[in-house]
């Protein structure tokens, strides 16, 4: 209740009907229209890696759509250099959550917060696009001004996000996270979607010339994505028979520990240093192919056209697997990965002297 009296509002619980608590913030779309002279939109998609990467084709469609526009992207910090690679975004909005949330009540962080809400509401913006989702980004959101976009109560994540939208949209939750990221964008723009999904991204002017190598990525932020570091090792060594310079990259101190066992025993692997993530996807970019778990780093890779290999074995990739117009081959599923033997065979079929 404390929330609702911030934003001069009121809701009941949701166990109440949906539809009589709802409206209290906002309307459905159909009772808005769209504005077809819109100039300014904000998109707010703050994390995580794979998030943020699956909501570039929703912008790369906006900008064909609506050319006359000018797009700012709502970002958490870390992910800000890969934002800027998108040449359909003018301005990049910075928040830091998973760095505050460590010190949520030291009085750095409240400084550094208030300024970052002041930032979000510098601007005036014709729409804003949340299609992350959550109760923290409809809060931030609410600081920005203009009219606010986003999942009804039956699609959306966190259902007490909805309430904040003043126009909310029925887009299904079986559906693609990049599908339902576009389409979300489309019924808050005005437009339908049209042709398959375009990141945005262009690889080969991101790749740099040089030596050619293969990126192992064994990282991933929750241990049942994992893949064995004996499974790495054996796909390690049959690659480096074959001539091919691993590279493998890392995030944490723990990955780096375990990029760095992989890598002495696999002759030709390397570890590069921490990089951040503009220079991450120049490495993807200029890869033979990649290999690695579900992570944000592969859907990169997918979104590059890199040939790709993805290793599932502690999600489905039905709904957020890797998407893209490269050669792409997805093994396992939750509770099922892949065997080496199965994952060298995949690779096999992308090289091109096999």
């Amino acid at each position: 209740m404390v929330m609702a009296g911030m934003l001069n509002g009121r809701y009941t619980s949701p166990k109440h009907d949906p539809e009589k608590w709802l409206p209290v913030f906002g309307q459905d779309h159909a009772q808005l229209p769209i504005r077809p002279d819109m100039a300014d939109i904000l998109f707010i998609k703050t994390s995580s890696l794979g998030d943020v990467i699956h909501q570039m084709p929703a912008v790369t469609e906006a900008r064909a759509r609506r050319p006359d526009a000018r797009f700012a992207w709502l970002v958490e910090e870390a992910y800000a250099p890969l934002v800027r690679l998108h040449p359909a975004v003018g301005e990049v909005i910075t928040v830091a959550w998973r760095r505050w949330r460590k010190s949520l009540l030291s009085p750095a962080t409240l400084r550094e917060i208030s300024g970052s809400l002041r930032a979000v509401g510098a601007d005036r913006f014709d729409d804003i696009v949340d299609s992350q989702g959550l109760l923290r980004s409809a809060l931030i959101g609410r600081f920005a001004h203009g009219r606010r976009h986003g999942y009804d109560l039956r699609s959306i994540r966190e259902p007490l996000a909805a309430p904040f939208y003043d126009i909310r949209h029925s887009v299904s939750r079986e559906r693609h996270a990049v599908e339902r990221n576009r389409a979300l964008t489309g019924l808050a723009l005005g437009y339908e979607l049209q042709g398959a999904p375009d990141f945005g991204l262009d690889r080969a002017r991101l790749a740099g010339e040089g030596t050619r190598y293969a990126v192992l990525l064994h990282a991933t932020a929750r241990p049942g994505k994992e893949w064995p570091e004996a499974n790495w090792i054996a796909l390690g060594n049959r690659l480096a028979r074959d001539g091919h310079e691993l590279v493998l990259p890392w995030g944490t101190p723990s990955e780096q520990a375990c990029a760095q066992r992989i890598a002495a025993a696999v002759p030709h692997a390397r570890v590069p240093e921490r990089a951040p993530l503009d220079q991450v996807a120049r490495l993807i970019a200029g890869a033979q192919f990649v290999v690695g778990v579900d992570t944000g780093i592969l859907h990169l890779a997918a979104a590059l056209g890199v040939p790709l290999v993805a290793i599932f074995s502690g999600s489905q990739p039905r709904l957020t697997g890797p998407v893209g117009t490269g050669p792409l081959t997805i093994l396992g599923t939750h509770g099922a990965p892949p065997a080496v033997e199965e994952v060298m065979l995949a690779v096999d079929a992308l090289r091109p002297e096999h």
